[in-house]
This record gives C-alpha cells, sequence and structure tokens, in this order.
C-alpha cells in the first residue's frame, strides 16, 4: 500500500504523519517543498519536490510517479491542487470522497449553513460580497462578530468587530486584491513564491461574517471511509501559537457533541480520507463548529488507541495487510506539539507536565526542527497530567 503526502506549507506535523502511516504498513512517498523538514524522515521512502510556480505540473508528475494508493493533502491549498488534477478521479474520489461536496466543504458559509441545517450547533455565517453587506450582515450575527476570507488557515484573513466602524475598516483590508507589486513584495519577505503567482493572477478574496462564539478552542481529528467514520480524536485546546492560530497544547477529551459533528457531515458530505473540525467550546461545555479543515491536521499523528488511531483505521479499510493498532503514544491526556510549544516558549510549564510529543524515532526530523546550535530537549517522562471532568476543562 502506497501513500502520497502532499504539502505547500513548511508545516512540521507531515512528518509525523508520514510515521502514522509508515507504523501501519504503508510505503510513504511525499511531494514537498524545498527545505521541509519531512524530507530528512526515515519514514519517508521518496520525496518529489513541489514547485509553487509551476504547482499543477509539480503535482501531476509526484501523482504519476508515485502512482499511489492514497494521496493525503495537508494543507489547504494541496487539497485544492489535488482537486484541480485532471485524470485521477477514481484516486481522488478513493482518497477524499464525494468529489462535488468540496466546493461546499471550501466555503465557510456554505459549510456552517450545511451543519446547522443538520442540526449541528454553529454560529451563524454570512457571505458579505460589498461593504453595503455589512449593516445587514451584523444585523443577522450581532456584535461580537467575526470576519473571515475564504481559504485562510492559521489564525490568518480574520478579524474580530465590536461596531460598524471597526467593520468597515476590517472587510476593506480582507477584501482588497492584493497590488502586485505588494505580492511580489511579500513573496520576498515570506519567502513564498506562491505570492509571485499572485502577482499574475491576484485572488479575489471571499468575506464572510460570523456570530462571535465566547469560550475556548477544540478541535476534531477523523478518518473516513465513504461517508463512515472510522476513527476520531477530539481534543480542547489549551495553548496556541499566536491568538486565533494553531495549537500548540491539546488535552483529548471524549465529546459525544464532537463526535456526532463528525459523524454527521461526514456521511452528508460522503466523505473519505483525514479532516479535521474546529469548534469553540462555550461556558456550558457545549462545541460550536466554527469550520472544517477537509484535509489531515496536526492531531491526524497521533496513536491513542483502538477507534482513535486515523492512520491504522484508514489503512484497514484499504489492505488487509495493515498493522494496527499501533502502540498507545501515551496515557496522559495533555499533548505538547513538537517543535510547536517548544518554539512558543522554550521554558513552558506543559513541556513538563504533557507529554511532549518529540519524533524520537525520527532523528534526522528532529535534528531539522532545531535552529543552528540549538541543542534537543531532554528526554523525559513527564507524570501524566489528571484527567479532569468537562466543566474543570471548560474552566480553564
Amino acid at each position: 500500500m502506497r501513500v502520497l503526502l502532499t504539502t505547500t506549507m513548511q508545516w512540521p506535523s507531515v512528518a509525523r504523519l508520514a510515521g502514522a502511516f509508515a507504523g501501519v504498513g504503508a510505503e510513504v512517498q511525499a511531494l514537498l517543498p524545498a527545505g521541509h523538514v519531512a524530507a530528512n524522515s526515515r519514514f519517508v521512502a521518496l520525496t518529489h519536490v513541489y514547485d509553487p510556480l509551476f504547482s499543477p505540473g509539480a503535482v501531476a508528475r509526484a501523482v504519476a510517479q508515485a502512482a499511489p494508493d492514497l494521496v493525503v493533502p495537508c494543507d489547504d491549498r494541496a487539497l485544492t491542487q489535488l482537486l484541480a488534477l485532471p485524470g485521477h478521479a477514481a484516486l481522488l474520489a478513493r482518497s477524499l470522497g464525494e468529489l462535488a461536496s468540496y466546493p461546499t466543504l471550501m466555503t465557510r458559509r456554505d459549510l456552517i449553513h450545511a451543519a446547522r441545517s443538520a442540526g449541528l450547533l454553529a454560529p451563524r455565517t454570512v457571505r458579505i460580497d460589498r461593504e453595503s453587506d455589512l449593516e445587514a450582515g451584523l444585523r443577522e450575527t450581532g456584535y461580537p462578530a467575526m470576519l473571515k476570507v475564504d481559504g485562510s488557515w492559521g489564525g490568518d484573513g480574520t478579524a474580530v468587530v465590536h461596531d460598524i466602524e471597526q467593520a468597515r475598516s476590517a472587510f476593506a483590508r480582507l477584501a482588497m486584491t492584493p497590488s502586485r507589486g505588494r505580492s511580489v513584495m511579500r513573496a520576498f519577505l515570506r519567502g513564498d513564491a506562491h505570492f509571485l503567482r499572485d502577482a499574475l493572477r491576484p485572488p479575489a478574496p471571499v468575506v464572510n461574517l460570523q456570530a462571535f462564539v465566547p469560550g475556548k478552542p477544540a478541535t476534531s481529528a477523523f478518518a473516513c471511509w465513504k461517508g463512515r467514520v472510522l476513527a476520531s480524536i477530539h481534543m480542547d485546546v489549551l495553548e496556541t501559537l499566536h491568538d486565533r492560530g494553531p495549537a500548540t497544547v491539546m488535552r483529548r477529551v471524549d465529546c459525544l457533541q464532537m463526535e456526532r459533528a463528525a459523524v454527521q457531515l461526514a456521511e452528508r458530505f460522503g466523505l473519505s480520507g483525514l479532516h479535521g473540525l474546529d469548534f469553540v467550546r462555550d461556558e456550558q461545555g457545549r462545541p460550536h463548529l466554527i469550520e472544517m479543515n477537509p484535509r489531515a491536521t496536526q492531531a491526524s499523528a497521533f496513536a491513542l488507541g483502538q477507534g482513535h488511531d486515523l492512520a491504522a483505521a484508514l489503512l484497514g479499510c484499504l489492505t488487509p495487510s495493515a498493522r494496527w493498532p499501533r502502540p498507545l503514544l501515551t496515557e496522559n491526556p495533555v499533548i505538547a506539539l513538537f517543535p510547536q510549544e517548544w518554539r512558543r516558549d522554550p521554558a513552558s510549564l506543559w513541556l513538563h507536565s504533557a507529554y511532549p510529543d518529540v519524533p524520537w524515532d525520527d532523528p534526522a526530523v528532529l535534528r531539522a526542527c532545531l535552529a543552528p546550535g540549538q541543542k534537543p530537549p531532554e528526554r523525559h517522562r513527564p507524570e501524566p497530567a489528571p484527567a479532569l471532568t468537562l466543566r474543570q476543562a471548560v474552566g480553564r
């Protein structure tokens, strides 16, 4: 069984996902941008070079050369590129499910509308095409509200607004098509050639207005096959890289509402592969679905036992030779992601109380995650954090 991971970002979680699939018997290949830490992984049998300036050709070559049984996108842009890939409908359907569902899944307003129609708890979300739509939209959502751009991730392309003037200012910024000069400058300042493509074909941002839900973030990762959830992991987020940014410390929870959301959306859209959901848990402990990541997420690589090992469950549907479940990652419910939490705060107390998900089994990746001259963290066995009740977790 051959799995091809595709990514356009430098996110280190791709290397952990390679280890997860290799750990259940798959041959793993990866399409990676230059300098990606996963290129050093002992679990990646072959790497393919991703060229951001000629991405359609790079994706097509990687798929043709790898001839995978399963392709797993690891970021939103990688998913978009796969959906545009011609001539591989059977592979994409096996890997992603019903392809006709993805325009809805990748549009925040439409996804939330579908969730609310299914009876899931989700904040009202409306599309804002022009500034004159803001007042009517805000009458629906109330204050405060969130402005969010479709296709953004990691907290980028969002703004919290508390009055109409803030909303107008944020909308003008988020809805503005970047100038060619600005895109070229961003390409050099950020070292990301994707902005050069934006200079050639400036994107037209789609902005949504979403009712603000006060509370704490939570997230789910799940594996599914033909609309049926095979395995899931639900986590409350305890620490983020920055405000509204990606999680760096998470606590595993059992949550029937989050499980119900995964099950209903997988069935409604006929999903296969790896997916993620983002929630906000309110003061009563209720999770409100705020968006979906229809691709692999940071928690997708965790091995947390029967029914909670996504790579094992997904491969088990495709081949009888899959080895699973994998050994339990940890009994500690709190997991600190490496190098994310270490980079956020090298003195973080979570690094001592949580399970640090350091790739000790992939030493070249560990070294690649370190800054020049930086020493790896000490290997230790932190004491398991006590399990909290839902009420205690929400109160944190």
